[in-house]
């Protein structure tokens, strides 16, 4: 794990996942063993069943995932959904809930909405409100970022609680390259290239489960 320091608010992420509609066609066989034109119950069965029988709508196909581009920012971006696992007071529920936070705050920069962020966010993170500010800044006026997805190849904890009364986890934290576009269309002149960093990771526990207090960059 790299230790290079990056500041925090450089983080974005572009979701790599795209939704693909799948459409299950069902058929009906229907048939009888009666002779031609005796008119017996089988026969009469049959073709009452062939006349009543209507066929299986076909799913509407989910709006395709498209990630920002030179042309214009994402479109249909999947919201991160907290997995069973990160509910669980337990280490590989805090290594769950860290990898989740991370997404959360991954989709943030993409869209614009921190609300899924916010939910699972505790108040004083100093590094979380400079995080959101950058958000708001680069997904209003017909602005938007494209590339910087994040990943969390690494994510370990001892799961013990520290002295400040939180949890810690160490998470190496890589970042594709990001380049911002003006609401014109023009790119920006700022180019933030691919970072490989770790991170300090703290949470706690509120009635609603797991929290983030803080993060910030493990120096070395």
């Amino acid at each position: 794990m790299t230790s290079r320091t990056l500041p925090f608010a450089r983080l974005r992420y572009s979701a790599a996942a795209v939704f693909v509609a799948s459409v299950l066609v069902l058929t009906a066989c229907n048939g009888g063993s009666n002779t031609p034109g005796n008119g017996g119950p089988s026969e009469s069965a049959s073709a009452s069943a062939s006349a009543t029988s209507t066929p299986s709508p076909t799913p509407t196909p989910s709006a395709a995932y498209k990630p920002a581009d030179a042309k214009g920012k994402a479109q249909n971006v999947p919201v991160p959904v907290l997995p069973e696992a990160a509910k669980a007071e337990t280490k590989e529920g805090l290594e769950a809930f860290a990898q989740y936070w991370y997404s959360t705050l991954s989709y943030a920069y993409e869209t614009g909405d921190t609300s899924p962020m916010d939910e699972i966010s505790g108040t004083g993170c100093a590094n979380c409100d400079e995080a959101k500010k950058v958000i708001a800044n680069w997904n209003s006026g017909g602005r938007w970022l494209e590339g910087g997805k994040i990943t969390t190849p690494a994510i370990e904890t001892t799961f013990k609680v520290a002295s400040d009364g939180n949890y810690q986890v160490i998470v190496q934290v890589q970042q594709s390259e990001i380049r911002a576009y003006k609401s014109d269309g023009s790119q920006s002149d700022s180019v933030i290239p691919a970072s490989d960093v770790a991170q300090i990771f703290m949470a706690n526990r509120s009635p609603k489960g797991w929290q983030l207090a803080d993060v910030q960059r493990l120096n070395g």
